[in-house]
């Protein structure tokens, strides 16, 4: 079969069996580190993905909205973190799923704790949210007073239950390479361990969970870390690649985007596909600056060939795209040709597009 005859428009393209490779090599390394896994599903939201996790052991997930976590619910997973901090206008979509389902919650204030008991009927599991470095929402892990504070409110809760600390090392997206995210690694492990020193006398049962794909893909040390969260791992992308986090064929996606125009007197070709369906994220590719919204794959019969070089996604528009290209790229392709691009982040491509072509031809759909 010939994948490229299902292809008329911007095409989201899955290939299974990396994906599933993916997920069995992250479910190896949380063995060997003694540690469980709850992977995030942001990446994929996807109930049929999501099988392919429960086929493989896996019982307990995270998710990034109240929506997402309704969605698999409804999918049978009755174990789900709602991995952001509470949003108190959704205290009915709470109530409701505590009532479903093992509801692990974040709190990062006194206020959300004082909402939640006062308007839930449900009990429900709650993680105090920790900041190990990322700066974009959190208590600092040093403040022990401040989370005594809240520790203090929620004893005296009815309603909610402590589950432990939670962190995301997201400053590792950042990271120049592998060993800046051993750093940064080590350092929040080291300060989480420090933090449930502190606090495991109160609750000899607390859980400390942290995420985050680039340190849970390439580090063995998590030395008392009891749940790791990655999500990005089940696809990977081109940052993934650069951080050091996967192989280039680990990727398990690559849009596959008809080629509607060509410039000869500037080597530039024209796809259909634009930030509407990759987002607009994109790495620097030199010192000077210049951005690269995708790396150029060749969409072959059965999937997609490695890094072809002599091009690269320049520039995106709503719907249109602009290939840099030299000469010699730019004669191998004519108008109507497809080509593939690996996304930079997979997760933002995913959730644009809203489905998948396996490379069987089959559609899966996500969450809406």
């Amino acid at each position: 079969m010939d994948i490229r005859i299902h292809i008329k428009k911007p095409t989201l393209l899955l290939d299974k069996n990396k994906c599933t490779r993916n997920i069995e090599n992250m479910i190896a390394r949380a063995q060997r580190c003694n540690l469980s896994l709850r992977p995030h599903f942001k990446t994929h939201q996807s109930a049929e993905v999501g099988e392919w996790f429960r086929e493989r052991g896996v019982n307990k997930i995270a998710v990034s909205s109240l929506q997402m976590a309704q969605y698999f619910a409804d999918n049978k997973w009755d174990d789900i973190t709602v991995a952001i901090p509470v949003n108190l206008r959704e205290m009915d979509v709470i109530d409701e799923l505590a009532g479903k389902i093992q509801l692990n919650i974040l709190v990062e204030s006194a206020e959300s704790i004082h909402h939640l008991e006062a308007e839930l009927n449900n009990n429900v599991n709650v993680f105090i949210k920790i900041d190990t470095g990322y700066h974009r929402t959190g208590i600092a892990a040093q403040d022990t007073s401040g989370i005594q504070n809240l520790l203090n409110y929620i004893k005296a809760s009815t309603r909610l239950v402590f589950k432990g600390f939670l962190a995301h090392s997201g400053h590792n997206y950042k990271a120049s390479d592998s060993d800046e995210i051993h750093r940064n690694h080590k350092q929040t492990v080291l300060d989480l361990n420090e933090l449930k020193d502190v606090f495991r006398s109160q609750f000899p049962d607390l859980e400390v969970s942290l995420g985050d794909t680039p340190a849970c893909s390439i580090s063995e040390e998590f030395f008392g870390i009891d749940e790791i969260r990655p999500g990005n791992f089940a696809f990977y992308d081109m940052m993934q690649f650069v951080l050091g986090s996967c192989e280039e064929d680990e990727i398990a996606v690559a849009m596959a985007c008809p080629i509607i125009a060509k410039h000869a007197d500037r080597n530039e070709l024209v796809i259909y596909g634009g930030g509407v369906h990759f987002s607009k994220e994109y790495l620097e590719a030199d010192e000077e600056g210049t951005k690269l919204f995708g790396s150029l794959v060749n969409i072959k019969p059965d999937g997609w060939s490695p890094i072809m070089s002599g091009g690269f996604l320049s520039n995106l528009s709503q719907e249109h795209g602009i290939i840099k290209c030299n000469e010699d790229f730019f004669n191998e392709f004519q108008v109507g040709d497809l080509i593939g691009i690996l996304p930079i982040h997979s997760c933002m491509t995913a959730n644009s597009m809203g489905k998948y072509l396996t490379l069987e031809a089959e559609t899966i759909d996500m969450t809406k």
